[in-house]
């Protein structure tokens, strides 16, 4: 299974951005999809996360300003980044849980895609 992110970029603050990430390979299903972030020197911290249902939860520093969304015939999820700031500056990652042709879930991540917010 691979996950391939894109979108990312360099924005002024107030800007928007969309990142998405697609899934493929040996795929039954995919439980949760999310979005990560993480800065030099940081751990990496859940931006947004998407049940398979479409139940979405937020962190409390992008909560109102990003919205996730999910296409499971596609296999792909989405970040839609409104009202950026140059804390939002980080390198974002999708992660998603997948269930193969075996009946385990297993977590796989993208390559991460660079957002850089200017001031």
């Amino acid at each position: 299974v691979q996950l391939q992110a894109s979108g990312g970029g360099l924005v002024q603050a107030g800007g928007s951005l969309r990142l998405s990430c697609a899934a493929s390979g040996r795929i039954s299903r995919i439980n949760d999809m999310d979005w990560y972030r993480q800065t030099p020197g940081k751990q990496r911290e859940l931006v947004a996360a998407i049940t398979s249902g479409g139940v979405t939860s937020y962190g409390d520093s992008v909560r109102g300003r990003f919205t996730i969304s999910r296409d499971n015939a596609k296999n792909t999820v989405s970040l839609q980044m409104n009202s950026l700031k140059p804390e939002d500056t980080a390198v974002y990652y999708c992660n998603a849980a997948v269930i193969g042709f075996s009946p385990w879930e297993y977590s796989y991540w993208g390559q991460g895609t660079l957002v850089t917010v200017s001031s």
